[in-house]
C-alpha cells in the first residue's frame, strides 16, 4: 500500500524478512485507539469532515474484532500492523475517507506511540505482580520471625539470623524495583504523535490534544527525539532486568536450601518436576528456569543496547527489533514474578533443621566478641580472643557453648589473656542463637522486635504503593473511557 514510487510488489521473501506482524498482535489495540485519537484531532483541526471522521471511526471500531488468525493471515500482504490497519480502514471506509486517516502522521511516530502505550500498561502489570510477591514475602516473613537460621557470606556461616530477615531483604529490593518502574513510567507516558517522519508537519495539528485524549502526561517535544529515541525501551528492559536479577538470586538460595545437604525448606510438589528414570527425584525446575531466564533477560537488554548503539539520527528499521525485545522481556519478568510468588507462598519451612544448623554453627562468634566489647575490651583484642576459641572448638568438634572453663582458660593463657576465663565462659554459656538475635540493637537488624517493626512498615508501604499505582491507572482509564465515549458519539452520527 505504501509503494507509491516503487515498481511491483515486494518480493515475498523480503516481505517475510521485513514483517513484524508476529509481534504486532499485541500492538493492534493500541494502534486502533491511537488512530481514533489522531482522527478526532484531525476533525477538530478542520483537516477532515465529520462524515469522514465517522466513517474512519466506524472502521476502526470494527477492527477491534479482528481475530488473531485474521491478523496472522495479513502477514503475507503487509509489513506491519500499521499498514494492515490502514488498509483495513480504507477497505471499509473508502479511499476518500479512510485514505485521510494517516494525514499528518508517519509510521515513525505511530509505532513509538503504540510502544509507549503498551509499555505503560506493561509497567502497571509488572508493578502489581511485584507488589503481590512483596505481600507474599511479608506474610511469610511474619510467620517466620522465630525461624532462626545461619546467614551466609561467601557461602560460609556468618551471623545468626532468621528467615524473616531474609524475606524482608528481598521485599525491600523489590520495592526499589517498583521505584525504578514508577520513574520509568513518567518518561514513557509522553506522546510522540504529530512528529511525523522526523521533522514535524506543515499541517495544523494539535499534539497536546492527542496526548490528552490518550491519557499521556504531555508530549515528547522534539520531533527527532520523538521518532528515533528508544531510551524508554532501554530503561524499561533495564528495570525488568533488575527484577530478574533479584529473582534469580532468590531462586539460587532456594535451590540450595531445598537440597538434601541444607534441607532448610521444601518446595511444593505442584511446583517441582521429577526424573524420567530416578523415581526419588524432586527437581526445582521452575527455579532453574528462572535463573536461566535472568540470563536471557540480560541478553535482551544487551541486544537492545546494541541496536541503538551506533544508529544515525532519525528512524532506522533496526528499531523494529526493539518491539520483539520489549514484548519478550515483559513476558519473562511477568511470568517469573507469578511463579516466584507461588513458590514463596507454598514452600515448607523446616524450622528444626535451620535451628539445628544455627546451634552447631560458629556464627555466634561476633555476638560473643561484642559482649566482650560491652565489658570494656577493645574489639580487635576480642576478635583475636574469640577467633582462638573458635579454632580450638573446631579442632575438638565442639560448639562454643560446650567449652568448659578449663578449656577457655587454656586458650586464653596461650594468648596471655589471663583473668578473663570466667567472664568469657559466662558469655559463652549465656549466648545461643535466640539470645544472639534478642541482643541485636541496630536498626534493621535480625532482632525479632525489629522484624515486626519492619514488617508493619513494609505492609503500610505496600498499601501506599498500590494506592498510588491504582490512582494513576484510574486517571488513564478515565481518559480512555472519555475517548471511547467520543468515538461512540461520532459513530452514531453516521
Amino acid at each position: 500500500m505504501y509503494r507509491s514510487r516503487l515498481k511491483g510488489s515486494l518480493d515475498r521473501h523480503a516481505l517475510a524478512y521485513l514483517s513484524s506482524m508476529d509481534e504486532d498482535a499485541s500492538l493492534l489495540p493500541y494502534d486502533i485507539i491511537g488512530s481514533e485519537a489522531h482522527s478526532i484531532m484531525l476533525y477538530e483541526q478542520g483537516l477532515i469532515s465529520k462524515d469522514e471522521l465517522a466513517s474512519i471511526l466506524e472502521a476502526l471500531e470494527s477492527a477491534k474484532g479482528i481475530s488473531a488468525d485474521e491478523l496472522r493471515s495479513m502477514k503475507e500482504r503487509y509489513e506491519d500492523v500499521h499498514e494492515a490497519l490502514e488498509a483495513y480502514v480504507i477497505s471499509r471506509a473508502g479511499i476518500d475517507a479512510g485514505g485521510k486517516m494517516h494525514t499528518a502522521r508517519s509510521r515513525n511516530d505511530q509505532v513509538t506511540l503504540d510502544l509507549r502505550m503498551k509499555v505503560r500498561d506493561d509497567i502497571t502489570a509488572i508493578e502489581y505482580a511485584t507488589l503481590d510477591l512483596i505481600n507474599t514475602l511479608l506474610s511469610r516473613a511474619r510467620e517466620c520471625i522465630d525461624a532462626i537460621m545461619p546467614m551466609y557470606t561467601h557461602l560460609q556461616h556468618a551471623q545468626i539470623g532468621s528467615l524473616s530477615h531474609y524475606l524482608l531483604a528481598y521485599a525491600d529490593m523489590l520495592f526499589r524495583d517498583i521505584d525504578r518502574l514508577e520513574s520509568c513510567y513518567s518518561r514513557v507516558n509522553l506522546s510522540p504523535l504529530g512528529s511525523s517522519a522526523i521533522g514535524g508537519t506543515s499541517l495544523p495539528v494539535n499534539r497536546e490534544r492527542v496526548a490528552s485524549l490518550l491519557g499521556f502526561a504531555g508530549i515528547v517535544e522534539n520531533s527527532i527525539d520523538a521518532t528515533s529515541s528508544r531510551d524508554f525501551l532501554l530503561e524499561f528492559c533495564s528495570s525488568l532486568c533488575m527484577i530478574m536479577l533479584d529473582l534469580s538470586r532468590m531462586a539460587e538460595d532456594m535451590m540450595l536450601w531445598s537440597s538434601s545437604e541444607f534441607n532448610y525448606i521444601e518446595l511444593p510438589d505442584e511446583l517441582t518436576s521429577t526424573s524420567s528414570v530416578m523415581p526419588q527425584k524432586k527437581n526445582p525446575c521452575p527455579l532453574e528456569l528462572m535463573r536461566a531466564r535472568a540470563s536471557t533477560m540480560l541478553g535482551l537488554l544487551t541486544a537492545m543496547m546494541g541496536i541503538v548503539r551506533s544508529l544515525p539520527s532519525g528512524y532506522n528499521r533496526d528499531l523494529q527489533e526493539g518491539k520483539r525485545i520489549a514484548i519478550d522481556a515483559f513476558k519473562i519478568a511477568y511470568d517469573s514474578l507469578l511463579m516466584m510468588r507461588a513458590i514463596v507462598s507454598d514452600l515448607r519451612v523446616k524450622r528444626d533443621n535451620m535451628l539445628n544448623a544455627a546451634e552447631k554453627s560458629y556464627a555466634i562468634a561476633l555476638d560473643v566478641a561484642e559482649q566482650l566489647v560491652q565489658r570494656g575490651i577493645a574489639f580487635r583484642r576480642a576478635h583475636r580472643l574469640v577467633g582462638a576459641l573458635v579454632a580450638y572448638a573446631y579442632e575438638h568438634n565442639k560448639v562454643l557453648r560446650d567449652l568448659g572453663i578449663d578449656e577457655v582458660m587454656a586458650v586464653l593463657d596461650r594468648l596471655d589473656e589471663k583473668g578473663l576465663a570466667e567472664v568469657v565462659s559466662s558469655i559463652l554459656r549465656d549466648t545461643d542463637p535466640a539470645t544472639s538475635l534478642s541482643r541485636r540493637a541496630s536498626r534493621g537488624s535480625a532482632n525479632p522486635t525489629e522484624q515486626k517493626r519492619m514488617i508493619d512498615a513494609r505492609e503500610e508501604s505496600s498499601r501506599e504503593y498500590r494506592a498510588r499505582i491504582s490512582a494513576r491507572e484510574a486517571r488513564l482509564n478515565d481518559a480512555l473511557t472519555s475517548l471511547q465515549e467520543s468515538v461512540s458519539r461520532f459513530v452514531k452520527c453516521m
